[in-house]
């Protein structure tokens, strides 16, 4: 049980340092409107995964049964992507518009990382891997299963959290110039990514 805790610690460690979009949004909006929405956007990314490795888990058969459904996923993120990239292009250094109330800004950052994590299908296909991983290959069983992912999803929303605090306590030097400079390279790496699940899964 502690070598599957460990593994599932180590795990969550390794996929926060992929510096996808959610990594970039991540930065983006603690820098720009504090380390709480940093952490909103985290908490978003925490129970996407939770989602995820229910399915990895338990199987597929919960899902609904719709002819070329990742396809269609995969449409939906690249838009997406796409749209968010734009913004943070053209506008530099966004004003985010939101509903100025608690409950609006809670929605608003955490369907942002729910979003940004949900809809690229990299995401879903790497908990099933990693499920499939320790069940073939480390032989776990549903105890150690579960406690793995449960160390790692809950390691990631940690790492992801401490990273929001550190991009805000580093908010000093990001001057406006630099600040849009790395709003802009946030928007084409958006993307970027958008392309690459457009090749994946309608090109390739």
């Amino acid at each position: 049980m502690i070598e599957s805790l460990l593994y599932g610690l180590l795990t969550g460690i390794a996929l926060c340092l992929t510096f996808g979009t959610v990594f970039f949004s991540l930065v983006q909006n603690s820098v720009d409107n504090g380390y709480q929405a940093g952490v909103k956007i985290a908490f978003g990314v925490f129970i996407c995964d939770i989602v995820f490795v229910f399915f990895a888990i338990f199987g597929t058969s919960f899902l609904p049964d719709i002819p070329d459904f990742q396809k269609w996923m995969a449409g939906i993120g690249a838009v997406f992507l796409v749209a968010m990239g734009l913004s943070n292009i053209i506008r530099g250094q966004p004003v985010i518009g939101y509903p100025k109330t608690k409950l609006g800004d809670f929605i608003f950052y955490f369907s942002t990382g729910f979003l940004l994590n949900g809809l690229n299908p990299v995401n879903f296909i790497s908990w099933v891997t990693i499920a499939s991983y320790i069940r073939t290959t480390l032989h776990y069983n549903l105890n150690q299963v579960l406690l793995f992912f449960g160390a790692s999803v809950v390691m990631v929303f940690v790492v992801e959290c401490a990273m929001a605090i550190f991009a805000h306590r580093l908010k000093r030097l990001f001057t406006p110039r630099i600040l849009t400079l790395f709003n802009k390279i946030t928007g084409l790496v958006f993307i970027l990514i958008a392309a690459q699940i457009t090749y994946s899964n309608f090109i390739k």
